[in-house]
């Protein structure tokens, strides 16, 4: 078994040629990882954000708020690849984008408690111990849920079926 360039599995017989008597079980197998990769990016991905617009000192409500609607844009896309690309169900779509997110707020959280070791802050070191648990589920939760209806609303909505 090969993966071509999409990262799709490919199952060659003893001549050389696609063995298309594969079940599709084996399409599923190969996507259930692909999305764990997908997620960790993504996850990163809100995690640079975030510290990246964080760093200019001048006009930081617009910087914040270039942040969230960028961060925002990521999950609005994170979420239509699951759906679209994937055709994950409402619930898994949902666990996914909530889990980016998630890695994102852990991330955020990393990155204060470092900052914190170079710029002492003035309360308790142990606050950023403390984010490290709270921020990943105080941003995950409420990822989780805005994606679950989302996806539940993706689902319902008619599909344009072709003329076969």
């Amino acid at each position: 078994m090969f993966l071509n360039l999409l990262g799709a599995a490919e199952v060659f017989d003893s001549r050389g040629r696609i063995n298309s008597t594969v079940g599709p079980h084996i399409m599923k197998a190969a996507s259930r990882h692909r999305w764990f990769g997908t997620v960790i990016l993504i996850g990163i991905l809100y995690g640079v954000i975030g510290i990246l617009f964080a760093l200019p000192s001048n006009q930081v409500r617009v910087w914040r708020l270039g942040a969230w609607l960028l961060s925002a844009g990521v999950y609005a896309a994170h979420i239509w690849y699951e759906h679209f690309t994937l055709r994950n169900a409402p619930r898994t779509t949902a666990m996914h984008v909530a889990t980016a997110v998630g890695i994102g707020g852990l991330a955020l959280a990393v990155a204060a408690t470092i900052h914190s070791l170079f710029v002492p802050p003035n309360y308790q070191r142990s606050r950023f111990l403390l984010a490290l648990v709270v921020w990943p589920i105080v941003t995950a939760v409420p990822a989780f849920l805005v994606a679950l209806v989302a996806g539940t609303v993706l689902a319902r909505l008619p599909t344009k079926r072709l003329a076969e």
